[in-house]
């Protein structure tokens, strides 16, 4: 099925929403498991996948802690980034099997090392990580590419936000609510600040969900009007991995994007309940009641109420008009359950 112009293509407030697996480290190092993830990404009908590109001797140090110590066989954070790493012609791989399944190639660069590499590859646009966006050297450098900037804001106050959007310049940018907790309860969503971003900086606005579920993403396009949903994709709960727990299946990604795709089609045929909807009318008469008589009665007879019933179908003098039909004269005579017209009486 053709795809809505979304965002990625046509970057402006007001494009369709773009949805995008968010691959990240799930492949846990393994070429394979990464084109694994672009296959199950275009099959749940994801707008984009997305990597992150870590060259870890460019971004960090045997220094940095572990968020979560959840790796058995690095002994450092630093040790477990160098293993995430592939090389260029590996990421090209991925790109042209990402492309050739239909999906836009995304990846969040964390070093100007990372930025240069995937420069090189020619990117669509670019996701700044929450983590980054202070790096404002690193940003400046995507948007010398000439990009759209995509902007996630997890971890960072308005004024940040402010400073980074500066950076973009007149660049097509969109500003990603996000919320750097992994699960993220419903209470820490944060969907009002999709309309708090959208206003102050007259931008295009995404959602970048850990909640491991599909109802904030449906609630940010339904509510908000969100133009790019991102999640984290895993192949199975029972993988291994620090995302996991903030993941989506290849299947709940199908049902998320099939939900936004029919609330697209509503937002986008809006009904006009003044006048009858021509899609119904026919089915007025077969679900509406009309007057009937309850009883065999003559012409001339003066209707009084038990004499009258409402029943299907609503072929005849409309159940709304049961009282006013009362102390009418029957101009012919009628049997029992016969629907009454308006010419029947005067």
């Amino acid at each position: 099925m053709t795809q809505p112009r979304h965002w990625l293509a046509d970057p402006r407030p007001g494009a369709a929403c773009a949805i995008i697996a968010e691959v990240a480290q799930a492949h846990d190092g393994s070429l394979g498991m990464a084109h694994a993830y672009i296959d199950a990404a275009a099959a749940a009908g994801a707008t984009a996948v997305k990597f992150q590109t870590h060259i870890a001797a460019a971004e960090s140090t045997a220094a940095e802690p572990w968020r979560v110590r959840f790796s058995r066989q690095d002994e450092t954070r630093f040790d477990y980034w160098r293993r995430m790493e592939f090389t260029p012609e590996q990421w090209a791989g991925l790109k042209t099997h990402a492309e050739d399944r239909g999906l836009v190639f995304l990846s969040s660069p964390f070093s100007l090392q990372a930025v240069e590499l995937l420069q090189r590859l020619g990117m669509t646009a670019w996701k700044v990580a929450s983590g980054e966006l202070t790096n404002l050297p690193m940003i400046a450098a995507m948007a010398a590419t000439g990009k759209p900037l995509m902007l996630s804001t997890g971890m960072s106050n308005l004024d940040e936000i402010a400073a980074a959007v500066a950076v973009a310049g007149k660049l097509p940018f969109a500003i990603f609510q996000c919320t750097t907790q992994y699960p993220s309860p419903p209470e820490a969503i944060g969907l009002n600040v999709l309309d708090t971003l959208r206003q102050r900086f007259a931008a295009a606005v995404g959602l970048s969900d850990h909640s491991a579920t599909i109802y904030p993403g449906l609630a940010a396009v339904a509510a908000h009007g969100a133009e790019l949903i991102e999640v984290h994709l895993t192949l199975s709960r029972a993988q291994f991995g620090p995302d996991v727990v903030a993941s989506l299946t290849p299947e709940e990604l199908q049902t998320l994007v099939d939900g936004v795709r029919f609330i697209e089609r509503m937002k986008a045929h809006p009904l006009d309940k003044t006048s009858i909807d021509p899609r119904v009318a026919p089915l007025r008469d077969i679900f509406f009641k009309s007057v009937v008589v309850l009883e065999d009665l003559p012409a001339g007879t003066v209707l009084a109420r038990h004499h009258l019933g409402l029943k299907k179908p609503g072929t005849g003098i409309p159940a709304s008009a049961l009282e006013a039909t009362i102390g009418r004269v029957l101009k012919r005579a009628v049997k029992r359950d016969d629907i009454l017209q308006p010419e029947d009486v005067q």
